[in-house]
């Protein structure tokens, strides 16, 4: 695995990246973290990546990890064309996307704005396929919710925080992967730039009735674009039942339901989350939509019912 800086419209964004020795072509498997993460949550994915026989990137989203966080627009579109840029300056014209948490959302948003470039959906615990959604994301919108999260979650209390991990592990305790890969998140919202980021992203996206961005009424357009939902049957933070309700309106998509697993799939269960993969991918041919498909459905769709 190689880790580089690019530079994109003058803003850098960091790339974790899995490159086979014999060329990977103009095809990549992408892999798009979640709300407050980084790169880092796929490095178990990463480690495992020869069997996939593809360049991976896993770039650090804008606003996340060591890419640059400016006062700008984060936004799923604005997140969508990122990845499209990343994997382009490399060569890459096609993709299989996939898409944890947040990254599932911009993952769609991705096969709606480049349906082109999308040969395949992978979403894990996505976001934007339903409304419930946990109570902590749901209290970013409170009027509050800066000035109690830079109170919480800051420098000093992150010290605090590492201080007393470290102290458990000489006493013989041990934290599970997915409970470190939850504090490895929010640790993150220290920095006053990923708190902003963070901020307005969960604004966007929710209030305090749940998620309001959603992709169900545009499902459709990705009927011919094979999918595969994975989801922990404990998920706390967006629940399996999205999954299921996905998997009824797309017959054609597959749904893998991990038990004793929460909001991190790829973290708790690396070998059968890469083997589920690399099944996948093996296993579907591309979408390889033009956008006269594209149009079509949409015209399609739009005729007037008699």
């Amino acid at each position: 695995m190689t880790v580089k800086t690019l530079t994109l419209h003058g803003r850098r964004i960091r790339l974790h990246e899995h490159v086979p020795p014999a060329g990977a072509g103009d095809e990549a498997i992408v892999l798009l973290h979640g709300i407050a993460g980084s790169a880092e949550t796929w490095a178990p994915v990463l480690e495992r990546c020869a069997a996939l026989g593809r360049r991976v990137p896993a770039p650090d989203l804008p606003g996340h990890g060591a890419s640059e966080a400016p006062r700008a627009d984060y936004g799923l579109g604005a997140m969508a064309s990122t990845v499209r840029d990343v994997p382009a300056v490399s060569g890459v014209r096609h993709a299989t996307v996939v898409g944890h948490s947040l990254g599932g959302g911009i993952a769609l948003q991705f096969a709606y704005q480049f349906p082109e470039m999308c040969d395949r959906l992978v979403l894990v615990g996505s976001a934007g396929l339903g409304r419930e959604v946990s109570p902590v994301l749901r209290a970013a919108a409170l009027p509050g919710a800066p000035a109690t999260m830079a109170l919480a979650v800051n420098r000093v209390t992150l010290t605090l925080t590492r201080a007393t991990a470290r102290l458990g592990r000489r006493l013989g305790g041990s934290l599970k992967p997915e409970t470190r890969e939850l504090v490895r998140h929010f640790g993150s919202l220290a920095d006053p730039a990923r708190r902003r980021a963070f901020l307005f992203i969960a604004r966007s996206l929710i209030d305090l009735r749940g998620q309001r961005a959603s992709a169900v009424d545009k499902l459709y357009l990705a009927e011919a674009v094979p999918m595969l939902l994975v989801w922990g049957a404990r998920d706390p933070l967006i629940p399996v039942a999205h999954g299921h309700r996905t998997a009824a309106l797309l017959p054609d998509s597959r749904l893998t339901v991990l038990e004793n697993v929460k909001h991190f799939p790829h973290v708790a269960a690396p070998d059968r989350f890469c083997a589920l993969l690399n099944e996948f991918v093996t296993g579907t041919a591309p979408a390889r939509l033009t956008l006269d498909d594209v149009v079509t459905r949409l015209t399609d769709a739009a005729t007037p019912q008699l």
